[in-house]
């Protein structure tokens, strides 16, 4: 894409990126509604996609930034995400608090794991909270990650890190058994993390490197 074509479509996103304007006061930021009717425009093929996006950062942070501006009420905190299990336990962020956390999990992801920008990471994780940080720490950590169902079989579970070459995967305590498996079959993979309250031998703790 052309750089002067660029600029055009991500307009609304870039200003995002400027902290301080001429007299050190904050640059403006996108108007929401504009960043969601660029992207409607995308999908619909009336703009081309944009050669550099990263929806972590020219989305949910600007998201986040509105929160915080001054003064209060440019923009009030509101759930970015809102989570109940079937116990009736509930966990609720906002969007700064969605921003924080998942820029924790794209320090655990690149840091501790040591992955780089283009590995690609297998998800597997029933709808628990820590499954959102996953996927936004790889988006922002440029990781490829591949979404599976806790459903998945170790046979299913092995042709996918087999042909993905996955250099880490992503599980909860329901398929440790079918990872460990079929892991010394999957020269790639590197990295067991675990999302789990325990830990496991063979794998980091998720949880507690987030801490």
């Amino acid at each position: 894409m052309r750089p002067w074509l660029r600029h055009l479509v991500l307009q609304a996103l870039r200003n995002s990126r400027a902290f301080c304007g001429s007299r050190g006061q904050p640059a403006p930021l996108p108007v929401p509604q504009k960043i969601v009717a660029t992207w409607e425009a995308i999908s619909l093929g009336r703009q081309l996609v944009p050669e550099y996006f990263n929806f972590a950062h020219d989305v949910l942070d600007v998201w986040s930034r509105l929160e915080e501006m001054k003064p209060a009420g440019k923009r009030p905190p509101s759930p970015a995400l809102w989570w109940v299990n079937g116990k009736g336990k509930e966990l609720m962020w906002n969007f700064r608090e969605l921003s924080e956390n998942s820029q924790q999990a794209a320090n655990v992801l690149s840091g501790a794991c040591g992955l780089q920008r283009g590995d690609r990471v297998a998800v597997v994780l029933p709808r628990v909270p820590e499954w959102w940080l996953v996927i936004l720490g790889c988006i922002r950590a440029g990781l490829i990650f591949m979404p599976g169902t806790i459903q998945m079989k170790s046979t299913d579970i092995l042709y996918r890190l087999q042909i993905s070459k996955a250099k880490a995967i992503v599980a909860g305590d329901e398929v440790i058994q079918e990872v460990d498996t079929v892991a010394s079959e999957c020269p790639s993979l590197r990295i067991k993390l675990l999302v789990s309250e325990k830990s496991c031998d063979g794998w980091l703790n998720f949880k507690k490197l987030l801490k």
